[in-house]
């Protein structure tokens, strides 16, 4: 198996109700995290951090395969009794 197969194809991400209205979205693999008031702005700001975590960045030494894929997971809060 070459070295190629071993890359992460994706960029795994985590949005979550955040403290205060709005929403939390992590990178963790980047060390990347942003915010926003609704889900529309919450992913625009995660599209325009990861790019700027990733500009310039040899993608290889990340471990990532050359352009990698967003893939986003919501954390959805246990519903209160």
């Amino acid at each position: 198996m070459g070295y190629h197969c071993l890359m992460q194809r994706t960029v795994r991400t985590v949005v979550r109700a955040g403290d205060e209205p709005g929403y939390v979205a992590e990178c963790p693999a980047l060390n990347a995290v942003t915010q926003g008031e609704t889900l529309d702005e919450v992913a625009a700001n995660l599209r325009e951090v990861v790019a700027l975590a990733l500009e310039g960045e040899d993608l290889a030494a990340l471990g990532f395969a050359s352009a990698p894929v967003i893939v986003v997971t919501f954390e959805l809060e246990p519903a209160v009794a």
